[in-house]
C-alpha cells in the first residue's frame, strides 16, 4: 500500500518505520522532525495524504487533529482509509470522523496502548471506533503495528475506550505506589510485597508488568531512573480527557478526579515533568501523611 503518515514523534516514527519495513511505501510529514531513511519526505500534511491508500495521524491533541483533517481530507482519494492513532477528546474524534465520512473516506479513531516500546516492537493494542468497512480497511495496518485491534463500536468509541483504560491505569499506579511507600514504612521488604501482591488479590498491570519499584519484577522504567516509557505528562493529558468526558456525560468519577489532581501536582508543581508516570513511587516515599 501507499501510506501517508502525519506526526513522526516518539510513537509515530517507529510505527512508520515498521510499515516501511513490511514493504509498504510510506510518505511522512512532521512539523519539527525530518523523515528517517526509508520514509519519503513530504512537504506538507496535504502532500503526504495525496494519492495514498491510507493516511495515519499521530497528533498531540484534538485541536491539531481538526486542523490537519481540514488540510488532508480534500486531498485524499475516495474510499481511502483515515486512521487516527492520536489520543484526543471524544468530541474531536467524532467530528473528524463525520467530516471524513462525508468526503467518502473510511475513518477510524484508533488510539493505542503499549507506549514507545510497543510502537518499536510492533506490539501495540489498538482501540478502534468506526464502521465495519473502515475497520476492515485499517486491519492490515493494525496487523503490522500491533498484537491486537479491538473494534469497540461507532466513531469515538476508540477514544472512549482509551480514556477509560488510562483512567484505571492512573488510579492503579497511584495505589501501587502508595502501597509500596506504606510497606517501606512498615518494614516490609519490597520483594516480599511484590511476591505477595503479584500473586493475590492486589494483582494489577501496574504491579505485575510495570512495577514502580526498581529491581523488583520485570524490567520497567523504574530500573532506568524512571526514564519515561509512558510519561507523567501524557498520563495527566489522558486523565484530563477522562474528566472532560465525565463532565460531558455527568459521570461520577471521584477516583479519576483525585488521580488527575495528584498528577497535576506531580507534573506542574513538583518534579514529575519528563519522568515516567510510575515515578510517583519516590514521590510518596518522600512524603508524610497529609493532615
Amino acid at each position: 500500500m501507499e501510506i501517508g503518515f502525519i506526526g513522526l514523534g516518539n510513537m509515530g516514527m517507529p510505527m512508520a518505520l515498521n510499515l516501511a519495513a513490511a514493504g509498504h511505501k510510506v510518505t511522512g510529514f512532521d512539523m519539527t522532525v525530518p523523515c528517517p531513511e526509508g520514509i519519503a519526505q513530504a512537504d506538507s500534511a496535504a502532500d503526504a495524504a495525496t494519492g495514498t491508500d491510507i493516511v495515519i495521524t499521530m497528533l498531540p491533541n484534538g485541536s491539531i487533529l481538526r486542523d490537519v483533517a481540514i488540510e488532508i481530507v480534500p486531498m485524499m482519494s475516495p474510499r481511502a482509509g483515515f486512521i487516527d492513532c492520536s489520543t484526543v477528546d471524544v468530541e474531536s474524534a467524532r467530528h473528524v470522523s463525520g467530516y471524513a465520512k462525508a468526503a467518502g473516506l473510511l475513518p477510524v479513531d484508533a488510539p493505542v496502548s503499549g507506549g514507545v516500546t510497543g510502537a518499536a516492537a510492533g506490539t501495540l493494542t489498538f482501540m478502534c471506533g468506526g464502521v465495519e468497512a473502515a475497520f476492515a480497511k485499517a486491519k492490515p495496518v493494525f496487523d503490522i503495528l500491533g498484537q491486537k485491534a479491538v473494534h469497540c463500536g461507532p466513531p469515538g468509541s476508540g477514544q472512549a475506550a482509551k480514556i477509560c483504560n488510562n483512567m484505571i491505569l492512573g488510579v492503579t499506579m497511584i495505589a501501587t505506589c502508595e502501597a509500596f511507600a506504606l510497606a517501606d514504612k512498615l518494614g516490609l521488604s519490597r520483594q516480599a510485597m511484590f511476591d505477595v501482591v503479584s500473586t493475590s488479590s492486589g494483582y494489577s498491570w501496574s504491579m505485575n508488568a510495570y512495577c514502580p519499584a526498581p529491581g523488583i519484577g520485570p524490567q520497567s522504567p523504574a530500573d532506568n531512573k524512571y526514564k519515561p516509557g509512558f510519561s507523567s505528562d501524557l498520563m495527566l493529558k489522558d486523565l484530563r480527557l477522562s474528566q472532560q468526558a465525565a463532565e460531558a456525560v455527568d459521570a461520577d468519577t471521584p477516583m479519576g478526579q483525585r488521580a488527575t489532581a495528584l498528577y497535576e501536582r506531580f507534573v506542574e508543581l513538583e518534579d514529575g515533568a519528563g519522568k515516567d508516570f510510575s515515578a510517583m513511587l519516590p514521590r510518596f516515599v518522600s512524603r508524610r501523611r497529609a493532615v
